[in-house]
């Protein structure tokens, strides 16, 4: 019988899990897509190539809004499994027979368990190869967007004014050469228009920045890395660095959507452009450690709630379970912040929901009558 149960329990928790989240999502993508529709019809042409971009566009971004909805719709759809059952006196009976409240409940806890698994798969790998493609798509690549300077480990300083995604070029490209690749001292150099090259195997002019319309025409004397800048013709050069395209137009908060490995090598290394926000990169590196015990503590919050009174309106129930939500994040996001800022070091800041919900949440559930 309990494992009949359980497989009910299951299934309706499943099936307003999807209902939960096809909801937010359209309305998310109707207010998102009116909001930003002059986006999507520049360089568009003909109504069947907009609506092309568009469907693309929002096939990928549903991975991103899956991602920032996930916790929420996780506790409402325990929630509403269980207030559907206890609404329909589908408890009282298995209370009557024996079975503990913590029992009854326990595969919607599984459940929850599993989909902050799918969570946590969809950010480490899925969410870090569609960040650009986000970008690219909405615009097509076309529009200008601004670079951001960045040292390599050369500790060359490269930047530029706007970049174009498309053609992965970069204009008025200004890089500053250190002394120590030198010999009279540090090299500035400026150009019209710099084209990043990938890296390939069959091209030694790769991994690296094609310079045009620079502003010397030739190498000083003294020159002596050929290696890291050489010469084709004059005013035209190549600009050897791992500093690629990606690194140099990120936004400020490029590291959000990066898998939390590539995290981990950001801090290791300190060096480029997020030597600038290390306290940031490390408060998002200990959250995520954290961030499936917050979403099971949640869902204990959450239950809690709504099993202390069986005869509360369920209307009710869900408007404290939005609350607790409210409350939760709201303490999460002041953690973060206080880890940006380094008001705190950032695994506390990144621990400390825990060490306030943790306690909470366990005393909370222990309460529940079985």
């Amino acid at each position: 019988m309990l494992k009949l149960i359980d497989r009910q329990l299951t299934r309706s928790y499943i099936k307003a899990f999807v209902v939960c989240l096809v909801s937010l999502l359209s309305m998310y993508i109707v207010v998102d897509l009116f909001m930003n529709l002059d986006e999507f019809t520049q360089n568009s042409k003909g109504m069947e190539q907009l609506w092309q971009r568009v469907g693309m566009y929002y096939a990928y971004k549903v991975v991103e809004i899956f991602d920032r909805l996930c916790e929420p719709v996780i506790l409402l759809a325990a929630m509403f499994t269980v207030a559907w059952m206890q609404r329909n006196n589908e408890m009282l009976p298995l209370l009557s027979a024996g079975v503990s409240t913590r029992r009854v409940v326990r595969p919607v806890l599984f459940a929850s368990a599993f989909m902050i698994g799918l969570g946590v798969v969809n950010q480490e790998m899925l969410l870090p190869r569609i960040d650009s493609f986000l970008v690219e798509h909405r615009n097509d690549g076309e529009r200008a967007v601004g670079v951001r300077g960045a040292f390599d480990i050369n500790g060359i300083h490269i930047s530029g004014s706007t970049a174009i995604r498309s053609e992965l070029l970069v204009r008025d490209f200004v890089c500053n050469l250190p002394a120590h690749l030198g010999r009279d001292g540090p090299l500035p150099i400026q150009a019209k228009e710099a084209r990043y090259v990938p890296n390939t195997d069959d091209d030694l002019r790769s991994g690296g920045w094609m310079l045009t319309g620079a502003s010397i025409s030739e190498l000083p004397s003294s020159w002596s890395r050929p290696d890291v800048l050489e010469m084709i013709i004059a005013g035209k050069f190549f600009l050897r660095t791992e500093v690629g395209f990606d690194v140099v137009t990120r936004s400020r908060n490029w590291f959000t959507y990066v898998d939390t490995f590539s995290l981990l090598q950001e801090l290791r290394t300190g060096g480029g452009m997020a030597s600038t926000r290390l306290a940031s990169i490390a408060t998002i590196f200990h959250m995520r450690l954290t961030r499936p015990i917050l979403g099971m503590l949640l869902v204990l919050m959450g239950l809690s709630i709504i099993l202390q009174n069986n005869q509360r309106n369920l209307y009710i129930s869900a408007g404290l379970c939005l609350s607790l939500c409210l409350i939760f994040f709201a303490a999460s996001f002041i953690c973060k912040w206080l880890g940006d800022a380094e008001f705190l070091i950032p695994a506390l800041a990144a621990w400390l929901p825990v060490f306030v919900f943790g306690p909470l949440s366990f005393v909370m559930f222990d309460a529940v009558q079985t």
